[in-house]
C-alpha cells in the first residue's frame, strides 16, 4: 500500500483528494492537516510515503513545513508533492530548493493526481510536460546566471550529458532513446549522478542543472 498524508487548509480540497485516492487499492490516506505545524507533526507521526502538501496555510506554512521535514534523516523515504495553484504559487521555487520531489496543480485531471501518487512514491520526480516547463522557468528566473563550477567536475562527459537532458525534464526512457542507450543504462547514469552530487531526487538534479549554467532558461 502507498500511504498519503494530505495538507491543506480548504477541507473541500482534502476531501476530495481523500475520496479519489481511497478509490485506489493500493494507495490509503493516513492522515490530514490544515495548517503547516499540524502538517509536520502529523507527517513525522505517520511516516507516509507521499505527501500532498499545499504551500498557503495558516499557522507556518507549506514551504517552512518543507524545510522541516526534508531536513530530518528519518523521514528521507517521505516524498513532498506540493501542490499549487494554475498561477504559479511564487513560492514553488523555494519549495524545490527545499527538497520538494515535484508539483501539482490543483485542478489536475484526477488520473494525473492518482498517477502521481504513484510516481512520487517510486522516488521518481513528477515533471509532466506542460506545467513543468513553466515551473522550471520560474524556478530558473530565481537563480542566478552562474556559470558551470566546480560541483559538476566529479561527472563524466557522459553524466554532463544526462544532467543535461534530466534538466529539460526527461524521463528515463526518453534519455535512453536520445542517446542510443537501453534504459537500465540511462536509470543507472542518473542514480550515480544522483549519488556523486549528494541530490535527494530527480527535481534537485533539475535546479543543480539550472545552477551551475549547465541548462540554461528558455530551453524548447
Amino acid at each position: 500500500m502507498i500511504s498519503v498524508f494530505l495538507a491543506d487548509d480548504q477541507g473541500l480540497v482534502r476531501g476530495g483528494f481523500r475520496a479519489l485516492l481511497e478509490s485506489e487499492p493500493d494507495i490509503e490516506v493516513v492522515g490530514e492537516a490544515a495548517t503547516g505545524a499540524d502538517a509536520v507533526s502529523g507527517i513525522v507521526a505517520t511516516r507516509p510515503d507521499v505527501v500532498l502538501m499545499d504551500i498557503r496555510m495558516p499557522d507556518r506554512d507549506g514551504l517552512w513545513a518543507t524545510r522541516e521535514l526534508t531536513a530530518r534523516a528519518d523521514l528521507a523515504g517521505t516524498h513532498i508533492v506540493i501542490v499549487t495553484t494554475f498561477e504559479l504559487d511564487e513560492y514553488v521555487a523555494d519549495a524545490i530548493r527545499a527538497g520538494a520531489s515535484g508539483f501539482l496543480v490543483k485542478d489536475t485531471e484526477p488520473v494525473e493526481l492518482i498517477r502521481a501518487v504513484r510516481v512520487a512514491a517510486a522516488g521518481e520526480a513528477l515533471l509532466s510536460p506542460g506545467v513543468t516547463r513553466r515551473l522550471l522557468a520560474r524556478v530558473a528566473a530565481g537563480l542566478k546566471d552562474a556559470p558551470p563550477n566546480g560541483v559538476l567536475d566529479v561527472l563524466t562527459e557522459r553524466e554532463r550529458e544526462v544532467l543535461v537532458l534530466v534538466g529539460h525534464g526527461l524521463s528515463n526512457d526518453e534519455i535512453a532513446e536520445r542517446l542510443v542507450l537501453s534504459p537500465l543504462t540511462a536509470k543507472t547514469h542518473v542514480s550515480r549522478i544522483m549519488s556523486k552530487l549528494g541530490a535527494r531526487d530527480r527535481v534537485h538534479l533539475v535546479v543543480v542543472a539550472y545552477e551551475t549554467g549547465l541548462v540554461r532558461p528558455g530551453w524548447q
